[in-house]
């Protein structure tokens, strides 16, 4: 029990949440359309903030009991959009291919681009782990099946884990705001793009996207939240057999014309 309760972290969530919910939703124009700052986005920059090891007001052992007070907070909110969903299965099974379909655009943001980047920033097999998907829970377990925990694939996919743990849902919040601001995609197709296979990176572009389309908030949620577990079961085979695969062909390709030589390789050569 001891590990799902704290006076301390209940207590600053309460704060965060009173102080975020005061400042509400804020909107900043831009040239082409604008970005929502909504309460969510706000109470993870405090929270960021007050967990500086620096600051000394939250100690490790507060920061285990709140990691674990998050994953059954995340278990109350698939079964939020469970509830939704039955309701919907109608308008699912019309969108099906849709849903599925958009596991192509993952595996080539990731690969496709990702890759040839971070051979140009001189990342070696670390790069493999870090570019064939974006690195949630399952794909780690893959990667450390595959390679071993400690072998570089499953450090670069692990450093990706961790910046899409700290940056990913401030990240994709703002930049949902911004694509949905421009007017130039249905809602229900931004919210199919929000199931990238992360609990928090979904419920903060959801968070955004119903804010700025507040008459389609259910379905947002519904497709959001469908998308996301489409990704999460059919994306863990599909990098199974075709993203780490193709990864590590492309990788063998590109790495002699992109990657940059190591200190040890240069004073080989030489």
């Amino acid at each position: 029990m001891n590990r799902l309760f704290s006076w301390k972290i209940h207590i600053l969530v309460l704060f965060l949440v009173l102080i975020a919910e005061f400042i509400g939703v804020k909107t900043l124009k831009l040239g082409i359309g604008s970005i929502a700052f909504f309460p969510m986005l706000y109470a993870l920059i405090i929270g960021a903030i007050i967990s500086l090891p620096k600051f000394k007001i939250l100690s490790e052992k507060d920061m285990t009991v709140a990691s674990n007070i998050l994953g059954i907070s995340f278990m109350l909110f698939v079964t939020k959009l469970a509830t939704l969903m039955g309701p919907s299965l109608s308008q699912l099974f019309d969108a099906g291919f849709s849903l599925v379909f958009q596991e192509v655009g993952h595996f080539l943001g990731t690969i496709v681009l990702g890759l040839p980047i971070a051979l140009l920033l001189g990342m070696k097999r670390e790069a493999v782990g870090a570019t064939f998907s974006i690195d949630r829970e399952p794909n780690l377990a893959i990667l450390s099946e595959k390679y071993g925990a400690d072998s570089p694939e499953s450090r670069g996919a692990l450093g990706v884990y961790i910046c899409g743990t700290l940056f990913g849902a401030i990240y994709l919040s703002l930049i949902a705001s911004l694509i949905a601001s421009t007017g130039w995609f249905h809602p229900i197709s931004l919210a199919m793009g929000a199931g990238v296979g992360s609990g928090s990176m979904m419920a903060a572009m959801t968070g955004s996207l119903s804010i700025m389309f507040p008459d389609s908030a259910n379905d947002i949620a519904v497709f959001a939240g469908a998308a996301n577990l489409i990704t999460t079961i059919v994306g863990t085979f599909i990098c199974v057999y075709f993203s780490l695969p193709m990864t590590n062909l492309l990788y063998k390709y590109l790495e002699p014309i992109l990657g940059r030589k190591s200190k040890k390789e240069k004073s080989a050569g030489e």
